[in-house]
């Protein structure tokens, strides 16, 4: 099946990662590879891409769309894994890195991969489909107390309470199959007028269930932190984050990145030795402009942060 998706912020990554001839770059989540195509027509048949995703279909999808460049090695990895992926083929020194946190298109609009309230499908939301954990697992056999901790901390949904126990009750007669089964759930722990006057009531449940079935917070600091390392001095980390939740992970270590004493304010000499190691391009997030927010309007919540190794 062929892998679609549009990539979000495209103008704006390729400039926030001044992108030179001959440069090498690393995408850690390749989809469709949108961003990459944009990528390698700037740096040129001697610039480099390394590119990685968890999921089989775009990696398939990527292998025939730059079936004859040479320049681009694909890896099916957990982007989280990236980081040892690259130091165990050598590879160094690079130009700049970006991670688009986002679920793809495909796999939202594909109905048998269980990642949308809008479709309905099977309860799966695995973006590795070898995987063992997915959503059915989560929603049918995770004890209540568990839920209620991903839904409130994945989810920020202040009515996980009514929710879980709407959940408990219903798979306590039979098991939760579909994405519309649950739907129908969470939207029977909100009043009607709730419901309609709101929308889609459903979204941060399935946000919160997807987030711990793919481990998407697991590590992501860690790992962001390994892939600045590998950078070249004057080369860039791209981030696109998509909920507040990736987005607060993001902005402080950025900041972390490019603050020099922490000491506390009122120590009268630096004895915490923390150096800048980076530099903000931008202080505050970018977002979409009105043009590709009528043209695509899941580019709403992303927010790309981008900085510099000095």
């Amino acid at each position: 099946m062929q892998f679609s998706h549009i990539p979000v912020l495209l103008n704006e990554v390729i400039e926030g990662l001044n992108i030179k001839k001959k440069g090498r770059f690393v995408d850690c989540t390749i989809g469709g590879g949108g961003h990459s195509s944009s990528i390698l027509s700037k740096v040129g048949a001697e610039g480099q891409i390394y590119g990685f995703d968890r999921d089989e279909n775009a990696i398939k999808t990527c292998e025939e769309k730059f079936k004859d460049k040479n320049n681009v090695t694909l890896f099916k990895a957990n982007f989280h894994d990236a980081p040892e992926i690259l130091e165990e083929n050598e590879i160094s020194g690079l130009d700049g890195i970006l991670i688009d946190l986002g679920v793809s298109s495909h796999q939202i609009d594909t109905a048998e991969r269980g990642f949308s309230f809008n479709h309905d499908g099977k309860l799966d939301m695995r973006m590795d489909k070898t995987q063992e954990l997915s959503a059915y697992e989560v929603v049918n056999f995770y004890p209540k107390e568990k839920l209620l901790k991903i839904l409130y901390t994945y989810g920020e949904e202040s009515n996980a309470k009514n929710i879980v126990n709407k959940i408990i009750e219903k798979r306590s007669q039979k098991p939760i199959e579909t994405t519309f089964e649950l739907k129908q759930i969470i939207e029977s722990a909100f009043p009607k007028k709730v419901i309609y006057g709101k929308g889609g009531v459903s979204k941060q449940t399935f946000q919160a269930i997807r987030i711990e079935v793919n481990g998407e917070l697991d590590g992501l600091e860690e790992c962001m932190r390994k892939l600045f390392s590998l950078l070249k001095k004057g080369g860039r980390l791209a981030v696109i984050s998509f909920h507040s939740l990736e987005d607060r992970i993001v902005k402080n270590l950025f900041k972390d990145l490019a603050t020099d004493c922490i000491c506390p304010p009122k120590t009268p000499v630096c004895i915490c030795g923390h150096r800048a190691k980076g530099k903000l391009i931008s202080r505050k997030p970018i977002t979409a402009g009105a043009k590709e927010l009528e043209e695509n309007p899941r580019s709403a919540p992303a927010k790309l942060r981008i900085i510099e190794k000095i």
